[in-house]
């Protein structure tokens, strides 16, 4: 009984580690998004800029956001690297799907959107983020 308490504990704390690291990475695009959309008139184009350079540029500022976590929390929330694997992968498609659906929410009601409100772009920004955070994280 007390090997089946300790496997249940061991679970819920990949779980709990885990979820941690999508938070994060959801602050962060949360944050991007916030400045994105403050300074974004300053540099509005007659054009749009092409979406290879947009993702480009989201995966530069997720990769910035990354060694800012990293600097402000230098250790993973994940201790168990075949669990940090699977953050790499799981964790940018949640964080995607959640500014995907952040980008729906604000077309209902109405607000201008930015690209990083679209699964694709809340994805780069999300790897790029997850990917320095697992190269360079203690």
């Amino acid at each position: 009984m007390e090997i089946i308490a300790e496997i249940i504990i061991q679970i819920v704390w990949w779980i709990v580690q885990f979820l941690g690291e999508l938070l994060l990475q959801a602050f962060g695009e949360l944050i991007a998004e916030l400045i994105g959309r403050s300074v974004k008139e300053p540099f509005r184009r007659p054009e749009p800029i092409h979406p290879w350079l947009a993702a480009i540029g989201y995966g530069i500022f997720g990769a910035i956001a990354g060694g800012i976590s990293l600097w402000v929390l230098p250790s993973l929330f994940i201790s168990a690297e075949w669990l940090r694997i699977v953050n790499l992968i799981v964790t940018p498609l949640v964080a995607g799907l959640m500014m995907e659906r952040l980008g729906a929410w604000r077309e209902m009601k109405d607000q201008e959107t930015i690209r990083l409100d679209t699964f694709a772009y809340g994805f780069v920004f999300a790897l790029s983020m997850a990917l320095v955070r697992f190269t360079w994280g203690h």
